[in-house]
């Protein structure tokens, strides 16, 4: 059998959720996909859904040795084609009161939602620039809007924007397209990981935290359980990624789910009346 390639893409983050929703869809449409996991296990489950030409690298966006080895590895596979592509997925979530949220964590955050981006796209834009190609950063809404106890994780998505629309412009000279999505909630793994960390970081917190702000956080884990049953599907957000990755004029924001265009439309309200709904509705009065 014969496969027809359109293009190299990297997306990192690609075990589980959106990343390997990613992954699969750009396989499916053509794409040389090189797909980052840290887990042989992913590998394998990823390898079973994908046709022949999908590469898993053992890609861990925090270490700058596993970094160079993916370049490395992916410059030598497109070296008689191109890198037409780099989707910026992996991420985490941590959840706590910015008052009692340990230092550490809150580092942890930044360092794997925010730092480690940069990182990866600095090692990549050489490839992408002898190809024009494009990328895309997994950003959120919670990246034009926070809610109480993601603080740490809006930061983050929060710095990413600044990033994009940095890099959209400082690399406009050599035509490689910047783009962000900025999704709602969404029916994947990470929320489950995120609920479970936060159940663990809770109950280390203080007894003070707990009297401040346990019916909050109680109200809050309830909210983001929900959500992560109720989310859209990954495919979703693919889709806008393919749309980024392919369109003759991409957009600069793709903002997907219902959640995320309702969050985006409260921004042009007053900060006061939407803190009063927040508020209201998270058991913060």
């Amino acid at each position: 059998m014969t496969y027809v390639t359109k293009g190299a893409v990297v997306v990192t983050g690609a075990s589980t959720g959106i990343g390997a929703a990613c992954a699969l869809r750009l396989d499916q449409l053509g794409f040389q996909v090189f797909a980052g996991v840290r887990k042989n296990e992913d590998a394998q489950a990823l390898q079973q859904k994908a046709s022949p030409k999908l590469t898993p690298i053992f890609l861990d966006v925090t270490d700058t040795d596993s970094i160079t080895a993916s370049v490395e590895k992916v410059a030598i596979a497109v070296e008689n084609s191109a890198l037409i592509g780099l989707v910026n997925n992996a991420g985490i979530a941590v959840a706590a009161p910015l008052e009692f949220i340990p230092i550490t964590e809150f580092r942890r955050q930044l360092e794997v939602n925010t730092t480690a981006q940069l990182a990866v796209t600095q090692a990549f834009l050489p490839l992408l620039r002898s190809a024009k190609g494009r990328i895309v950063n997994m950003g959120s809404i919670s990246g034009r809007s926070t809610t109480p106890f993601l603080g740490a994780y809006s930061a983050s998505k929060f710095a990413l924007e600044a990033l994009t629309d940095a890099l959209r412009l400082e690399l406009r000279p050599w035509g490689i397209w910047v783009a962000i999505i900025e999704p709602g909630a969404i029916a994947t793994p990470i929320w489950q990981k995120s609920l479970a960390q936060a159940d663990i970081l809770q109950q280390n917190l203080p007894y003070s935290a707990h009297e401040l702000y346990g019916r909050a956080m109680n109200t809050a884990s309830k909210g983001a359980a929900n959500l992560a049953q109720k989310g859209i599907s990954p495919d979703q957000v693919a889709q806008a990624v393919v749309h980024a990755l392919t369109a003759k004029r991409p957009k600069t924001r793709y903002l997907v789910g219902q959640d995320a265009r309702i969050r985006a439309m409260l921004k042009f309200l007053p900060d006061r009346i939407v803190d009063e709904i927040t508020a209201k509705a998270m058991n913060l009065q």
